[in-house]
């Protein structure tokens, strides 16, 4: 059993603890009695994680007197949208959730964007506690307060800020995830190496393999991705600056995870894999970084069984121009103009719009071959 560990997220105000062990769902009513106001909550959760951790998260709550109805949504990318969206705030609504009250997110990014931004707007801003459920959004989307939906036109395009009142992420659950959901996962965890932490990066290479049957090295891991986000969301929470640095491969993902129709063809941690990969490879085609860093990092994607190269994409996809244009939708995008999380090595990462459409394209192209 590991011990449970606290990373603090320092907002003044809208400071809160993300807490890190193993059995945190069931111990989840004794974490949140202290936020839960009038004791009411509203669990906002998916089908497939409802059937699997809801009954003990509910039955942890009403052991404090916290009494939670809940309502399971369809589970996948496609949820992120108005209607569910809609839905889920009328849900809210006739449950009589006031600003004192709570909304649960109990599931992965999906949920947690969703039951965020239904939080946000719901009443002007009702708190909301996150428990996520996948390895991506125990070390990324439920940290940081980015909560949102997609658009047709491109994905996180409509949502807001708004931190959560408290993070706990269960590490025992990770263990119900499907192999290829939790290598999804590890996306985001080796993003953190690659953008900011060469020696974090240097210690996945040989812990990587082991983290889904190590639960010592897999707290370590959600441990210290949770902690380099949250310093970079203190010192920029709106994404003025540095925080842009968390998109490192996203630029790529997103169009990509876009063009595949946010299906199960690509799941998003294996888009931001292959975008890290891209990145780098643009970065060595520009000179910014060795030769040997690309090379690295895609052999280490591949050690992971991860995609790494758009030619590993099943299916037929749009060509490298339509690719370009879906870029053109991401958010990073500034006065018209693309802008890459690039870097000048493994751990230095940084964000420049000085990209040459002739070496963006030449780089999709060899990721196709």
């Amino acid at each position: 059993m590991t011990t449970t560990e606290t990373v603090h997220v320092d907002l003044g105000a809208r400071s809160y603890d993300v807490r890190i062990g193993q059995g945190l769902i069931d111990h989840a009513g004794a974490e949140i009695v202290a936020l839960a106001g009038k004791r009411r909550a509203a669990i906002l959760t998916d089908e497939t994680v409802a059937a699997l951790h809801l009954p003990r998260l509910q039955a942890a709550l009403a052991a404090q007197g916290i009494e939670a109805q809940a309502l399971a949504l369809p589970a996948g990318e496609a949820t992120k949208s108005w209607d569910r969206l809609g839905q889920a705030v009328e849900w809210l609504i006739a449950q009589k959730i006031e600003r004192k009250d709570l909304v649960i997110a109990l599931g992965g990014g999906v949920i947690g964007d969703l039951a965020g931004f239904a939080a946000a707007i719901l009443r002007r801003g009702v708190r909301f506690v996150q428990i996520p459920t996948t390895l991506l959004s125990q070390v990324d989307s439920s940290v940081g307060g980015k909560t949102g939906i997609n658009s047709p036109q491109g994905k996180n395009l409509i949502g807001a800020f708004h931190q959560p009142a408290l993070v706990l992420a269960d590490i025992d659950v990770l263990g119900t995830l499907q192999p290829r959901d939790f290598r999804a996962g590890y996306g985001e965890v080796a993003k953190y190496g690659l953008l900011g932490d060469e020696r974090f990066f240097e210690w996945l290479e040989t812990a990587g393999p082991t983290l889904a049957h190590d639960p010592q090295a897999l707290q370590r891991a959600v441990r210290h991705s949770v902690a380099m986000k949250a310093g970079i969301v203190q010192r920029d929470e709106t994404e003025q600056g540095e925080r842009a640095l968390l998109n490192l491969g996203h630029t790529f993902g997103h169009a990509l995870e876009s063009a595949t129709g946010y299906s199960a063809r690509l799941l998003h941690g294996e888009g931001v894999a292959i975008g890290c990969t891209l990145a780098f490879e643009l970065s060595a085609r520009m000179g910014l970084c060795s030769q040997e860093a690309p090379s690295r990092v895609a052999a280490h994607f591949a050690a992971m069984q991860m995609p790494s190269r758009i030619a590993d994409i099943p299916g037929d996809l749009p060509d490298d121009e339509a690719l370009i244009a879906l870029m053109g939708q991401d958010k990073k995008v500034q006065d018209g103009k693309l802008r890459f999380i690039l870097a000048r090595g493994i751990g230095q990462s940084f964000v420049t719009d000085a990209v040459a459409l002739d070496d963006l394209r030449a780089v999709l192209a060899a990721s196709r071959a």
